[in-house]
């Protein structure tokens, strides 16, 4: 049979651990596909940097070009990351005809629908497993192993930084800053971080989680997205006094004929299974019909995971050019369903219980102030813990019950202009139904 061709734009991380695979375990790459699969060509600008592994003389180029216009190479994966040239090396790809591989999660969130509509125009496949989770088979899962079920609820760790960040918190009394600087001395962190500790990147995998799992198009720019910046050692350990564990969450549940998605830190029981989610790891709860309760764990991203699911991706893709088929999956799981309405509710709507941290004058007629204010608003109280009394400024914890989004919000602006707080005031989300 002949060899199927594969063309790497990108030689970074994920790209040498791709080219690793290739160099030392091809023979099983080749056994999976039943076929010989080659690497036949990597595309990067820089081509004096020491990857820590032997590519063979003449693999290498500066120019796309050589990948892009070659009629031999019909797997053209895409590794660069950010938004442009990526984008126009994809479509570009897509119109000559190749099959495309990507792990690029912005680039989805942004410009997916244009790929997507590109690629079933043309009829090719474009595959992008190693995009959500690194190594985790979580779109594949979505899109095939559970194509009978209807997802219910989608609740996600997906962001290995603010996992390590906030496990380090939970395990010690350090504050953000410092265990930020740590976790940038280790690489768990990029010396520009605000991509991941302000929740985007967490978005752009939510963005691409929906459309396959409930339907639709991508739709990033609907997200409401939180980051953990503003998480301090006092609401760690006032969780912890409540039986609660802070997570950054990708959540996405049905809401009648809609779907409530978001990004944002919030408060879950430290028994349930997302709470034990420590360090780097990612971790996926789907809750769907019939299959039930499904739980996806694993390291998020790295070169190895994330290079695993890109292989994955390259032997799906040279197994659509070996059997002359061009979407034997639809992308996204359905024909169409890029164009189909998915909407989204607005995050004023959702309802959950709220955790509220306010540092008072310690004086008479504070806390009735507070709870007057709270219930102007059809907030209520469910308990409140007080400590440290006799000192100048005091902490007041609270826990709500269930209200609406939108009161809670008007609430804290109010509480904010208290003359008698010292700080601005904290507040998460509690979820429950995780």
């Amino acid at each position: 049979m002949a060899e199927i061709k594969v063309g790497l734009i990108g030689l970074g991380t994920v790209g040498t651990g791709l080219a690793q695979l290739f160099l030392e375990h091809g023979d099983r790459l080749d056994r999976r596909l039943g076929a010989p699969l080659r690497l036949a060509r990597i595309a990067d600008l820089d081509l004096t940097t020491d990857r820590g592994i032997r590519i063979p003389d003449g693999l290498m180029t500066t120019s796309v070009e050589e990948i892009l216009t070659d009629p031999e190479i019909t797997v053209v994966v895409e590794l660069i990351g950010g938004l442009e040239p990526a984008r126009t090396f994809i479509l570009r790809a897509i119109e000559a005809g190749k099959r495309v591989v990507t792990a690029n999660k912005a680039l989805l969130a942004h410009h997916g629908n244009e790929i997507i509509r590109a690629a079933e125009s043309r009829g090719v496949s474009v595959l992008f497993e190693a995009s959500v989770g690194g190594g985790i088979p979580i779109i594949r899962s979505i899109r095939e192993g559970l194509a009978a079920n209807r997802v219910e609820s989608l609740y996600g760790i997906l962001n290995g930084t603010c996992n390590y960040i906030l496990t380090r918190m939970s395990q010690g009394s350090e504050d953000f800053q410092t265990v930020l600087k740590q976790a940038q001395a280790e690489g768990l962190a990029e010396a520009e971080p605000s991509l991941d500790v302000e929740g985007w990147d967490t978005a752009h995998k939510l963005a691409i989680l929906v459309a396959l799992a409930f339907g639709g198009p991508i739709q990033f720019d609907r997200l409401p997205v939180e980051g953990i910046e503003r998480i301090e050692p006092a609401d760690i350990a006032y969780a912890r006094d409540f039986g609660y564990v802070i997570k950054l969450l990708a959540i996405a549940r049905r809401s009648g004929n809609r779907v409530q998605a978001r990004v944002h830190p919030a408060m879950i029981p430290s028994g349930h299974v997302l709470a034990a989610v420590g360090g780097a790891f990612n971790a996926i709860h789907l809750q769907a019909a019939p299959v039930g309760e499904v739980l996806f764990y694993g390291l998020g991203a790295g070169r190895h995971p994330s290079a695993s699911a890109v292989a994955g991706d390259v032997i799906e893709a040279a197994r659509n050019v070996i059997s002359n088929s061009g979407l034997r999956t639809p992308i996204l799981g359905e024909p169409g369903r890029i164009d189909r309405p998915l909407e989204l509710s607005p995050l004023d709507e959702v309802s959950t219980r709220h955790y509220i941290r306010l540092t008072a004058l310690d004086m008479p007629g504070v806390l009735s102030r507070v709870s007057g204010l709270l219930a102007e608003h059809d907030i209520s109280i469910e308990s409140v813990i007080q400590k440290g009394r006799g000192e100048r400024a005091v902490p007041i914890v609270m826990l709500t019950h269930q209200a609406r989004e939108a009161n809670v919000r008007a609430a804290m602006d109010k509480l904010a202009s208290l003359d008698v707080l010292t700080q601005p005031p904290r507040r998460l989300r509690i979820e429950e139904e995780v």
